[in-house]
This record gives structure tokens, C-alpha cells and sequence, in this order.
């Protein structure tokens, strides 16, 4: 049996085991060994077993990823997301549907300093829904703008996909960072507009907020503060050479524990703060062991090369082919984890990325805007479970309901990246 065939067998298998409900790092891991061996040897297998955990866990880039983890997960405990919600409803105070674009803008900026859509969904959904359900929002609008502001989380830097991306295909994460700096604001801004459309079709689902003063908008800023000064000192000392991605995200993590602890987080709350980033972080470099091992196996199989070799032999334009696979990742985002769905299927897309002469930095872009796509459209959508998971008494048609003209915003959102890849990479 040629190697190309035991990869697209072992590519088969993992779907398998995938639909068996496998978590995703065991069987990344499984068909990673047993491919390996089947194309090698045993020997050589179970020697890439012993040297790929050391080669992720000792790696100087993916220390980031629990630094970043810690950064939201002190943002969600020391209170600082229910100042920034408070914060942006005053500022939108008197606007009709106010509330709605006030949780917008809290899931934006509270996601720069989270780095992940699922936890800017459920942080955003115990402070703000509570809120919008007490002052008459419809359920559907309420939670439809949450899981939609979730997704914000993926993409505004710091981002922890952005970084997994970039480290796997070797990129630049602060390119990277700065490649998304941009598409996050258009969503941002596309789905305030989104909300300001709804209200003018469907003015009764929300009543106008209480009007603020001016120098009540004024004072509100002071809950914006925490999270600009951390968001400013980790992509200024970036871009101005002061340190490098990690140690940004180790400086963003230290300020934002210097912040919980005035705002006076106790042991208790520091502990349970730690042990949520080390399950969390444990979670994501189990999978990034999977992905090396599965790595190595489609590298020795050269699937991935005999892919690209017939892609490059069809007669179509390279735009077709790119959107056949951006059309991939809307699939599978309907059914996986953003970061698990890169760590799975980056190894295999990317030479093909190289071979048609695709920018890499536009492309893991475009990746990760079609993964937040998935996230909140049927049949699952992990943004929505989450939400339903943290509002059971929302019926999941509700939350589809409400989420539909933000998959619409985001599906302009992505055509316009797509036609115009100077908004990507304009600030690299």
C-alpha cells in the first residue's frame, strides 16, 4: 500500500473517530502513531511519541497560549467585564437598541484581552443578558447579539487561534496580530449596524435605553480603562520592539493580576482563577501534541503534497480552489472548536496554500473569519451552546433566530477580505 493511501485512510479514520465523539487530541494522537508506524516503522513511532510532548511543551511560542488564557480568565473573576458592560451602556444610553450594541462593543473589547470566542460568550452572557432580559429586549435579539459578539473574540489580537495559526505554519504572530487588527473592528462595526438595521424592521424588539448625560458618558470611560491600558501595553511593546509576542502576553497577564488584585480579588479567587487556566491550557496543548504527531504523519504520507499537486493541475482559477476550501472550514466550524479545527486541518491545507501562491497571513485571515462563521450557524454552533448552556431557558431556535442577521454581516464581511486584501494586510 503506497503511503499516499494510508494517509487518505488515516484522514478517513480520524473522521471516524471524530463522529465516535474520540475527544479531538486522542485522535489526532491515534491516527497520528499508527499511521506514522504504518509508513515507517513501529520503532520510529513510539520515538516521535517520547520526543513531540518535550517538543510542545518546551516550545518558547506556545508558552503565550496560558498567558493569554490567564489575562480573560482575571478579566472574568475581578469583576473587570461587568465594569466594561456597565461602562458601554451608559455611553449607548437613549439609543434604541442601546443595550444591545453596548453588549457589541463590551464582547469587542473584552475579547482583545480574552483572546477566545467561547470565553467572551460566556463571560458577556452572565452580565449582560441578565440586563437586557430585565429591561424587555426579545430573548431572540438578546442572545443573538451575544453569540455573535462571542466571535469577536477570535479575531481582535490578542488572539489566541491567531497565534496557533501563525506558529504552526511559521508566520509572524505579531503580523498576524496586526493582519486582524482591522477585519475585528469591521466586525465590530458591522454588527452595531446589524443592530440599528433590526431596529428600524423590528422596532418592538427592544425599548430605548435610559438617556445619559453627557458627563455621565464621560465618566463612564473609567470602566473602559483597565482594558485599553492592557490591550495599548501589549501591541505597543510589540510593534515597538520591547518585547516579543510571548513575553507581551506574560506583561498583559501581570497587569491584568495587578488589577484584580486592587480591585480586591482574594486568595480564594486567585486560586480558582489558576486552576481555570491550567484545565484550560492543558486542553489546548493536548491538542497541540495531537496536531505535531498528526503533522508528522501526513509530512511522511505526503497526502498533503499529492493534493497540491492535483489542485495544481486542475483548470480552474486559484480563487475557486480557495473557496472550496474557506468552504471546508464553514462546514466543519458548524461542528468543532475553533482552535481544534485549525490544529487538525492547518498541517494539510497549507502546502496546498504555498503551492498556489496564496499569502499566508491573508489565508489564516480568512480562516479564522469562516471559523466564526461556524461557530454560530446550525446545526450546532459552539457559540450558541455555550449560550444556551448558560441560559436554559432560551429556547436554541431563539438564539438561531437572533443571530441570523449577524451570520448575514459577517458573510458581507468575509466577501469584502476576499475582494479587497489590503484590509488584511494593510498594517503589516
Amino acid at each position: 500500500m503506497s503511503s499516499e493511501m494510508i494517509g487518505g485512510l488515516g484522514l478517513i479514520g480520524l473522521l471516524v473517530l471524530l463522529v465516535l465523539r474520540v475527544p479531538v487530541a486522542l485522535s489526532m494522537l491515534i491516527v497520528g502513531v499508527v499511521g506514522f508506524a504504518q509508513v515507517i516503522s513501529w520503532g520510529a513511532a513510539v520515538s516521535m511519541v517520547k520526543s513531540v510532548p518535550v517538543d510542545v511543551l518546551s516550545s518558547y511560542s506556545f508558552s503565550a497560549i496560558p498567558m493569554f488564557i490567564l489575562m480573560g480568565v482575571l478579566a472574568a473573576h475581578s469583576g473587570m467585564a461587568g465594569m466594561l458592560f456597565n461602562s458601554t451602556r451608559v455611553m449607548c444610553g437613549g439609543w434604541k437598541g442601546g443595550m444591545a450594541i453596548a453588549t457589541v462593543g463590551s464582547c469587542g473589547v473584552f475579547s482583545a484581552i480574552s483572546g477566545s470566542s467561547l470565553a467572551t460568550a460566556s463571560t458577556m452572557t452572565r452580565v449582560a443578558l441578565p440586563e437586557m432580559e430585565k429591561h424587555g429586549y426579545a430573548r431572540s435579539l438578546a442572545t443573538g447579539t451575544l453569540a455573535a459578539g462571542g466571535t469577536l473574540g477570535i479575531m481582535i489580537p490578542p488572539s489566541i487561534a491567531l497565534l496557533i495559526y501563525a506558529v504552526i505554519t511559521e508566520q509572524s504572530v505579531g503580523d498576524m496580530f496586526a493582519a486582524g487588527l482591522i477585519p475585528g473592528l469591521m466586525g465590530l462595526l458591522f454588527y452595531a449596524l446589524t443592530v440599528t438595521v433590526v431596529m428600524r424592521l423590528k422596532p418592538e424588539l427592544a425599548v430605548p435605553g435610559e438617556p445619559s448625560s453627557a458627563l455621565e458618558k464621560l465618566k463612564s470611560i473609567a470602566g473602559l480603562v483597565p482594558f485599553f491600558t492592557v490591550f495599548v501595553i501589549i501591541i505597543f511593546g510589540i510593534y515597538q520592539g520591547m518585547f516579543t509576542p510571548t513575553e507581551g502576553a506574560a506583561v498583559g497577564a501581570f497587569a491584568t493580576l495587578l488589577y484584580a488584585l486592587y480591585k480586591g480579588m482574594r486568595m480564594a479567587g486567585l486560586w480558582r482563577s489558576v486552576q481555570e487556566t491550567l484545565a484550560l491550557s492543558a486542553v489546548v496543548f493536548f491538542m497541540l501534541m495531537g496536531a505535531e504527531t498528526l503533522g508528522y504523519f501526513i509530512s511522511v504520507s505526503r497526502i498533503s503534497f499529492s493534493i497540491s499537486q492535483f489542485l495544481g493541475g486542475l483548470d480552474v482559477p486559484t480563487i475557486f480552489i480557495l473557496l472550496l476550501i474557506l468552504l471546508m472550514y464553514f462546514v466543519l466550524g458548524m461542528f468543532m472548536d475553533s482552535i481544534a479545527m485549525l490544529v487538525i486541518t492547518v498541517p494539510v491545507v497549507f502546502p496546498i496554500i504555498t503551492m498556489l501562491g496564496i499569502d499566508p497571513i491573508w489565508f489564516g485571515i480568512l480562516t479564522v473569519l469562516t471559523v466564526e462563521l461556524g461557530l454560530v450557524t446550525p446545526p450546532v454552533g459552539m457559540n450558541v451552546f455555550v449560550i444556551k448552556a448558560m441560559a436554559p431557558h432560551v429556547k436554541l431556535g431563539e438564539i438561531y433566530r437572533g443571530v441570523a442577521p449577524f451570520i448575514v454581516a459577517d458573510l458581507l464581511r468575509l466577501i469584502l477580505l476576499l475582494a479587497f486584501p489590503i484590509l488584511t494586510l494593510w498594517l503589516i
